[in-house]
């Protein structure tokens, strides 16, 4: 019988404040029992077991940053769109470290395509098509992106960059132009 007050949303979202508070690989069913001062044999009403757990944490944070994104996204195009894009990443890894992280696990690929994860893909292709990028570039582009954003948000959260000169919101707008740049087929100025 599951206790009063507990379900399985308000579970995962417990867990995604969890990750953010002590990392996304330290959230368990046992640790989220204690958050809410229960027996873990409790939360097997609502949750499989931690796999289940995280791979919950890891769809509400793809759904909230497809929602962000796509918020950010409306009424722009070429750089304005891609530094839209690439500051909602940025921001949500910054306010929410271990549902960021979560938002990278590895999927298996039935969820994966249920996810909004999907959606995610649908964007980053919208912002490239201010672009005039063919096949397989686009592919590429995504790839390129993607690896840039995460890198650099990773790096930054690790304190990679906050010993040195300049600021990195000043190198983050250097990579922005940059990869514009690329993407345009032009020269960098």
């Amino acid at each position: 019988m599951p206790r009063a007050g507990l379900t399985t949303d308000r579970l995962v979202r417990a867990g995604a404040e969890l990750a953010d508070e002590v990392g996304f690989d330290q959230v368990t069913v046992s640790a989220l029992a204690r958050r809410f001062d229960v027996k873990v044999a409790s939360l097997y009403s609502h949750l499989e077991n931690s796999q289940d757990l995280k791979t919950r944490i890891a769809l509400l944070a793809l759904e909230e940053l497809a929602d962000r994104a796509a918020d950010a996204l409306a009424g722009r195009a070429g750089r304005d769109a891609l530094a839209a894009f690439a500051d909602v990443y940025r921001d949500y890894a910054r306010e929410h470290p271990g549902r960021y992280a979560a938002a990278r696990l590895r999927l298996d690929p039935e969820t994966a395509a249920a996810s909004a994860g999907v959606r995610h893909a649908q964007m980053m292709r919208a912002v490239l098509r201010g672009y005039d990028l063919t096949e397989p570039e686009q592919t590429h582009a995504v790839r390129l992106l993607g690896s840039v954003f995460h890198g650099y948000v990773s790096l930054e959260l690790a304190g990679g960059f906050s010993h040195s000169a300049p600021d990195s919101q000043e190198t983050w707008e250097w990579i922005l132009d940059r990869l514009d740049a690329l993407l345009r087929g032009r020269p960098a100025t």
